[in-house]
């Protein structure tokens, strides 16, 4: 197989001008190619706004090595795409299906590779089927009336169904486990693109076909998935795991375990710690969602407000802040909505949702400033009188230190979103100028109060074709929204950290520290503050139970979720038969 790279054309061009201009390069005939495929493509802005695709692609012809010899362009290679291979089962008998806690990325794909090779597993989720809990999460954004079980975390397809879908991961992946996934999520329905953009995603109006369909694969290869099932007990005896009970009393004896639970099941967190399953703090990062008009974004990025053919524009910005503290934007949803996310009466979290098509009219990203094991220690000394803390085992401090982010975002929005701009959120005042504003779900807000910053919003000076810099910016968001204090959301640090990033962002993308940038908060679910322990198997310290998955603290978005579930459904088979 010859590869071709950094194979560049102008946009916009059809499929056959990049095989023409392949067969150019190789100086062979188009009929004469047995296979080609374009393995990658991505934007090149460079010389906007003119805009090009870059590809990589993959070609078969006769007398491979001839053409190579005569051909010794640097881009021009002989190379394959690693072609994965599931192990052989082991010798061990089942004598139950492996149950797996949670159907979000890492649970799903997990139990799909488990069924697809004879293991049966039974699926386990808390939450409801994907298009019931579709409409749970519209009516909770419409009354403010949130289902603890299922809500934008827990249900079918995990936090990722209402999410941006992307499907880029920086996980290295030689044994080919990246490109199963894509293709996983293709024959279960996602569009061709994302087997060769180089940042693909799914939006959440095809997440939730796809998980649905993935659903009746696994179902019609001996699997089971069972909803509103949440899993309370977990028995173990001698050192090893033999079952589950749920919150309904029923019993399901299994050698094996697998928790899936994502990165919001706090209360089975505390379950498992209390089963002694061995965990530990994990670093993570917090902060805030930053909404700019796309139109901005576009323009920063390729050189006009409004481009065709490539789609709204993304970025990924970081900076090292004087703190010693690193800032970062997560995922950007370009064309996208800032969603409240909460999982917890009395607490609120938000997150990013895009669409397929994108065609919202803000971007949005989480702009978070990374926090450490002592961030949480210290906030626990704070918070030394709260009963929630003074029954939680130090290992799961960081689950109190982000429901008390989640506690004082509630309060700041009166239960509804807390808004803030960015001139207002470095003076620590509230942005009266947020109307029409949407109607909170609770009472008026007390008081404001909160410390102001050194920072002030340098302004931005852009003008543009199609993009109007005077036009004031408003929020778009799946939920009600208030105007609030988001400053004092954080300890001070965090904050004055999150005004000095924007800031230092600015200087990478003119226009990201304008005074009407948009803030909301708390964006706190970025990662699990929890590392449940396991060995190089994949076990943990109970014989049997296999945690999985951005809950377990080994992944960080539905690709590498779902990769590291394969990862679990290999150990298990490798270690054990067939079930039946």
């Amino acid at each position: 197989m010859i590869r071709i790279t950094q194979l560049k054309l102008e946009i916009p061009h059809t499929e056959n001008a990049v095989l023409k201009k392949a067969c150019r390069m190789l100086r062979i005939r188009p009929q004469d190619i047995r296979h080609f495929q374009i393995i990658r493509r991505s934007v090149d802005a460079r010389s906007k706004p003119l805009l090009y695709y870059t590809y990589t692609v993959e070609l078969e012809v006769p007398g491979e090595n001839r053409i190579l010899r005569n051909n010794r362009h640097k881009n021009i290679t002989q190379t394959s795409l690693p072609v994965y291979r599931f192990p052989e089962q082991g010798n061990e008998k089942l004598l139950h299906p492996p149950v797996i806690i949670g159907s979000g990325p890492a649970g799903l794909f997990c139990a799909h590779m488990l069924a697809s090779h004879g293991y049966r597993p039974v699926v386990l989720e808390r939450g409801e089927e994907a298009s019931a809990r579709r409409r749970t999460v519209e009516t909770f954004w419409e009354t403010g009336l949130l289902q603890p079980d299922s809500n934008v975390q827990f249900g079918e397809g995990g936090a990722g169904t209402f999410s941006d879908g992307k499907l880029n991961t920086g996980v290295k992946d030689p044994a080919g486990r990246n490109r199963l996934v894509l293709q996983m999520f293709h024959n279960a329905g996602a569009p061709d693109e994302i087997l060769c953009d180089a940042k693909p995603h799914l939006g959440t109006d095809l997440l939730v076909s796809i998980v649905k369909t993935m659903r009746r694969q696994i179902i019609s290869m001996g699997g089971e998935v069972q909803f509103q099932k949440k899993v309370t007990d977990i028995r173990i005896e001698d050192g090893a795991v033999k079952g589950v009970q749920l919150a309904d009393g029923t019993f399901i004896p299994a050698e094996i375990v697998i928790p899936a639970i994502g990165h919001s099941a706090r209360d089975t967190y505390q379950m498992l710690y209390s089963k002694g399953i061995s965990m530990r703090m994990k670093p993570i990062a917090v902060g805030v969602r930053a909404e700019h008009p796309q139109a901005l974004i576009n323009l920063q990025q390729y050189g006009t407000a409004h481009p065709e053919h490539v789609g709204a524009a993304d970025y990924k910005l970081t900076a090292q802040l004087s703190s010693g503290r690193a800032a970062y934007t997560f995922c950007m949803c370009p064309g996208g909505y800032v969603v409240n996310a909460s999982s917890e009466p009395g607490m609120l979290a938000v997150n990013g949702m895009s669409y397929h098509a994108r065609d919202a009219e803000n971007a949005n990203s989480a702009v978070v400033v990374t926090v450490s094991p002592d961030d949480y220690l210290k906030m626990r000394a704070a918070l030394q009188d709260d009963s929630y803390a003074s029954g939680l085992p130090e290992a799961l401090s960081g689950l109190l230190f982000v429901r008390n982010l989640e506690e004082n975002a509630y309060r700041a929005g009166c239960g509804a979103i807390p808004v803030q701009r960015f001139s207002d959120f470095c003076a620590a005042a509230k942005s009266r100028d947020l109307l029409p504003d949407s109607a909170p779900h609770t009472a008026a807000c007390a008081g404001f109060s909160g410390p102001g910053t050194e920072f002030s919003s340098p302004g931005t000076g852009l003008s543009g074709t199609g993009y109007n810099p005077a036009q004031k910016w408003m929020p778009v968001m799946k939920g009600a929204w208030h105007a609030g204090d988001v400053f004092s959301i954080f300890p001070e640090e965090i904050a004055t950290g999150i005004a000095e990033g924007i800031l230092l962002f600015d200087r990478k993308l003119p226009g990201y520290a304008h005074p009407d940038t948009i803030l909301s908060g708390v964006e706190s679910r970025t990662s699990s503050p929890v590392r449940i322990d396991r060995d190089a198997g994949f076990e943990s310290n109970i014989r049997g139970i296999y945690p999985c998955g951005e809950g377990a603290g080994y992944a960080g978005g539905i690709t590498s979720a779902a990769m590291d579930g394969i990862k679990i459904a290999e150990a298990v088979a490798s270690r054990f038969q067939k079930f039946g």
